[in-house]
């Protein structure tokens, strides 16, 4: 099994900057892609940013240019530096990590979530 755990999430004004991250840990054979998700109330959950093994990374347009996705490997850790914060940046955000486990058994794990509000 492949535990998440997340950290970072918090209060900020607009303008500011938060940074999550998120260490993997557990039955871990080989991490194919890690990614933050997002889910505001009442919208449905979409991609922030992804990177994959192949260092291929992704951005929504609504966050390009401000946030920037990273990942540290001997930690399996992945980071979402949040700069330029807009109140419409506020929601849940979601840890997501594609994986295969150590009995070779693919896996698409999710963290407990941390919110991130920007307000005034």
């Amino acid at each position: 099994q492949v535990q998440l755990e997340e950290s970072g999430g918090g209060w900020v004004q607009p303008g500011g900057s938060l940074r999550l991250s998120c260490v993997a840990s557990g039955s871990i054979f080989s991490i194919v892609a890690m990614a933050w998700y997002r889910q505001a109330p009442g919208m449905e959950r979409e991609l922030v940013a992804s990177i994959n093994s192949g260092h291929a990374i992704n951005y929504a347009d609504s966050v390009k240019g401000r946030f920037t996705i990273s990942r540290t490997r001997p930690e399996n850790a992945v980071h979402l530096q949040m700069n330029s914060l807009k109140p419409e940046d506020t929601a849940v955000y979601y840890c997501n990590v594609r994986a295969y486990s150590t009995h070779l058994q693919w896996g698409d794990y999710w963290g407990q979530g941390t919110q991130v509000t920007v307000s005034s």
